[in-house]
């Protein structure tokens, strides 16, 4: 569970991680996302990008990111499991109602 006073990069790095690996449902990032980013994040958690074997739980090992402009952040994440680690990247946008939302989202290869 991500602390409430948590950065939106560190909250939404978490739920990403949950849904891509298969542990949290894609509809319970609706209201996270905005545009193609959710279609985007549904066709990633469809093909399992970070679901793994033997009982590993991916966990995120690192979060960085730039401030592209005043309310838009470019992150980017790596994720481990076990010794396999995956690359996320992630634009989030803040809106007039001063919360953040996905815009964008891939995952490398």
């Amino acid at each position: 569970m991500v602390p409430p006073s948590a950065r939106p990069t560190d909250v939404f790095a978490e739920r990403l991680v949950g849904v891509l690996s298969g542990q949290m449902p894609v509809h319970s990032m609706l209201r996270h996302t905005v545009g193609r980013a959710y279609d985007d994040l549904a066709r990633l958690a469809e093909r399992g990008v970070l679901r793994t074997r033997g009982g590993v739980r991916p966990v995120v090992r690192d979060i960085g990111y730039y401030v592209a402009r005043a309310g838009a952040l470019e992150v980017f994440v790596r994720v481990g499991a076990g010794d396999r680690v995956r690359a996320l990247a992630f634009r989030l946008e803040r809106g007039d109602d001063r919360r953040w939302r996905c815009v964008a989202v891939e995952a490398g290869p």
